[in-house]
């Protein structure tokens, strides 16, 4: 099978139709369809753009008529924590609602979805339900793709947990959101239900040294850094941190904990989305792709066009108008 893996769409619906027309997808009786090929959606389908159920609506029907594949994001397990009431706590939910602590925030994040679907209770339920569907991750005989990080330990802790198809369980959803104080410790390299989600969900963090602090885009200083866990060479702060080069350069050339050197299987290629990369796409490296161009920030959508090779090919890579 060949697959074309699609990055985040968050609620770009016209730039997901463009790709697929682009890429050779045609609809026919409501779903978008190609007579040779599979799409593979990475998650993030909803908040920020402007036709977020329009989204959701096209992937669900070519997931449904099995031209096409889907995984969970981090923006719809935030969905599904929002819309689930808490089992232990009366009137509240697994991701708090106002008044409650970092209520406003919380639907500062999530509002383009709630203003789509908040006064359709039961289309808003129905889209919950088709998330509760989607799978963290896809081990495929050929690749392999995730949301944010392929970290195979958090992941070998976690699968005796999910069902067969690695999909999180609603019994299950209060620990995957939710870590208990005696496990908050950040440094803390073992593995819990909510760190080995929140790992495959949003990526992997780590604090920086004692003393050091950057700004991120909001004005907010942070003394914890995602890291390049893909990198086999970043094994120093300074190589491995996401950040831009002058901030890097201001890190300590000091190696990053062990537990955040991950070694990733890459017996097959990996895609991933979830970073809001910018400019041209190119590959991370000959087996490893993420496809996340950041179409919700106004840049195109982009996806991979994978025809079986083992080594990837920065050619292969697609984008809407």
């Amino acid at each position: 099978m060949n697959y074309d893996i699609i990055g985040d769409i968050h609620g770009q619906a016209d730039k997901l139709v463009d790709l697929l027309d682009k890429m050779g997808y045609v609809k026919q009786q409501g779903v978008w369809h190609h007579h040779s090929r599979q799409a593979i959606f990475l998650g993030d389908f909803i908040d920020r753009g402007p036709k977020q159920v329009e989204t959701v609506d096209i992937v669900r029907g070519m997931v449904d008529a099995g031209t096409a594949l889907a995984i969970l994001g981090n923006h719809e397990l935030n969905a599904i924590a929002w819309h689930t009431p808490h089992p232990d706590r009366e009137d509240e939910y697994l991701r708090s609602h106002p008044p409650y602590k970092w209520g406003d925030n919380n639907r500062h994040q999530h509002a383009g979805f709630l203003a789509e679907v908040e006064h359709l209770p039961a289309k808003h339920k129905e889209i919950i339900d088709w998330f509760l569907t989607l799978p963290l991750w896809l081990d495929l005989p050929e690749i392999r793709v995730v949301h944010a990080c392929w970290h195979q330990r958090f992941m070998d802790f976690l699968s005796p947990h999910l069902s067969t198809e690695t999909r999180i369980l609603l019994p299950l959803m209060l620990h995957a959101t939710n870590e208990p104080e005696s496990l908050a410790e950040k440094d803390n390299p073992e593995p819990s239900v909510f760190k080995a989600v929140e790992a495959i969900c949003k990526g992997i963090e780590i604090p920086l040294p004692h003393g050091h602090s950057f700004t991120d885009k909001d004005g907010i200083e942070r003394r914890r850094v995602r890291v390049r866990w893909w990198d086999t060479s970043a094994i120093t702060y300074r190589q491995a941190a996401m950040l831009s080069e002058v901030e890097r350069e201001r890190l300590p050339d000091l190696p990053i904990p062990e537990h955040a050197l991950l070694k990733s299987p890459l017996d097959k290629p990996l895609f991933f989305g979830h970073y809001w990369m910018t400019g041209t796409p190119t590959l991370l490296s000959d087996k490893v792709a993420c496809v996340d161009y950041s179409a919700g920030k106004g840049d195109p959508l982009v996806a991979y066009r994978w025809d079986g090779e083992a080594t990837l090919d920065k050619e292969k890579f697609i984008s809407s108008k």
